[in-house]
């Protein structure tokens, strides 16, 4: 049986919680990837199969609303932003907690304000060796509120490891995101590392393995995203991918497959003898949120409105792919929707918050497509939803949309 967490029960939600436990108790083993209905009359949502809190983010969760309980007095801090969602962290803020630094890294009091009694609680994120070691200097416990995800320490292992083997190590993810930058630290200690964007980044990087271009190319064009004494001339000889565990799992798939290719057109038959398989370090609630997300876009819709923190990795590819295909909103909760004429959203492309008109078609039924990132709260969207049948009049009450989700079929 899963592992239940003692999540706050604010964060639970009345109506996507029970469409989750009925499609859970119906597919036990996630084989249908099929999106929920729920249909209000005038406005239907489309649920995507999976979506919300996942393993890490609802562990982490658990320790941080548990170190406040412990704190008896102490003072207790986060390192940066436990998860990537304004709601979670403004809670905690709300109830004393006191960041350290900015999810870039930049120092918002500087650590020798702190002291041994204080608790500091290391993000899902995780954090860098660095880090670890200026904090025990302190005298700060930093295992005994350390909230890392299990599958980034997974990730780390699998680094360390093809280190050992003589591999350098190439990091599918975002230099300035907090888990790519622990994972540089966590890898950089046994193996030389490079960080790579995307699929665009990875082709320079397969040119320069080619010997299509040559080591100043790689040192001007990957500039702060390489470990010290990164020699390019024998450090491409043998490779192994990872990922930061937010992003497309395709994409990291597709990289480690033109870098292989790049690898046998630079050796031949010996190809594979310079190419470790990582597969197996893709978090499994990134590959099923992207999945469901490409199911509910199979689904189709008028529009997709996709819930969760601005600077959120996960979200944003969920969101990506969601653009590719019909009008998009990114927003933050219920509090984006400002009337059945204007939200306000983020848009990934410009990096700021924009308002649009006349977003919800004007239209006898409208379908939406509905889901979230990793570390929203169920009850956003149950906020979302209700504040956009408060629109319709003639929409249908809540009890009667999830009558068909009250009783589980017999198999």
């Amino acid at each position: 049986m899963a592992r239940q967490f003692d999540v706050p029960v604010f964060y639970r939600s009345p109506i996507v919680s029970r469409v989750k436990e009925y499609r859970r108790q119906l597919d036990p083993r996630k084989k249908d990837l099929s999106p929920s209905l729920l249909d209000f009359g005038p406005v239907r949502f489309k649920l995507a199969r999976h979506f919300g809190f996942c393993y890490g983010v609802e562990n982490a969760i658990e320790i941080a609303y548990r170190a406040l309980d412990e704190a008896d007095g102490r003072r207790v801090f986060l390192l940066s932003e436990m998860i990537h969602n304004p709601h979670v962290n403004e809670d905690l803020e709300s109830r004393g907690i006191r960041f350290i630094r900015t999810t870039r890294g930049e120092q918002l009091m500087p650590f020798d304000e702190l002291t041994s009694d204080d608790i500091v609680i290391i993000p899902a994120f995780g954090t860098t060796l660095e880090t670890e070691k200026a904090l025990s200097e302190i005298g700060v416990d930093v295992q005994a509120f350390n909230t890392t995800c299990p599958f980034v320490e997974k990730v780390w292992t699998r680094s360390e490891r093809i280190g050992d083997q003589d591999y350098t190590v190439v990091i599918h993810g975002k230099h300035f995101h907090e888990e790519t930058r622990a994972t540089f630290s966590h890898a950089r200690s046994k193996a030389p590392v490079v960080i790579v964007r995307d699929l665009e980044e990875a082709e320079q990087l397969a040119s320069v393995i080619r010997g299509g271009k040559d080591s100043g190319f790689f040192i001007s064009h990957f500039e702060g995203r390489f470990s010290r004494g990164f020699d390019p001339g024998k450090d491409l000889n043998r490779l192994g991918v990872v990922n930061q565990t937010t992003m497309l799992a395709t994409e990291t798939a597709q990289i480690a497959a033109l870098l292989k290719q790049a690898l046998f057109e630079r050796w031949g038959d010996d190809g594979i003898q310079h190419f470790a398989d990582t597969s197996d370090t893709l978090c499994y609630a990134t590959n099923e949120n992207q999945d469901a997300t490409r199911s509910l876009i199979e689904d189709g819709a008028d529009l997709a409105v996709i819930v969760g923190g601005a600077n959120s990795s996960n979200t944003s590819h969920l969101v990506e792919l969601c653009e590719e295909v019909m009008p998009t909103f990114f927003i933050s909760g219920d509090e984006s929707l400002i009337g059945p004429s204007k939200i306000e959203h983020f848009d990934l492309h410009k990096k700021e918050l924009v308002k649009s008109q006349n977003w919800l078609p004007d239209k006898e039924n409208v379908d939406i497509l509905l889901t979230a990132g990793a570390s929203c709260p169920d009850i956003l969207l149950d906020r979302v939803m209700s504040k956009i049948c408060s629109w319709y009049p003639e929409a249908i009450s809540v009890d009667t949309a999830l009558e068909p989700y009250l009783v589980i079929p017999q198999q």
